[in-house]
């Protein structure tokens, strides 16, 4: 799945567009380098999200093309 769309699905970040600016502006990244919004993610990534003065770093633990807002945060764990 492309990362800007796993970052919406998860409820990270509200919009698909949204999360491909912070892609594009390089606040997403995988092992220390900046992910492109095409970028894929796998079960087990360790994504880091920078935003303002705050940084979110997570484990990828699901990945699905739908889900329910209770179930959005089954989709990481944060670290």
């Amino acid at each position: 799945m492309r990362i800007d769309k796993f970052l919406k699905n998860s409820r990270l970040i509200k919009r698909r567009t949204v999360a491909k600016e912070a892609c594009e502006k390089e606040r997403v990244f995988r092992d220390g380098r900046a992910m492109k919004p095409s970028d894929e993610v796998k079960v087990g990534d360790i994504i880091e999200l920078k935003f303002g003065n705050s940084e979110v770093k997570i484990k990828v633990l699901d990945i699905t093309d739908s889900q329910k807002k209770e179930d959005a945060q089954k989709m990481y764990e944060n670290l």
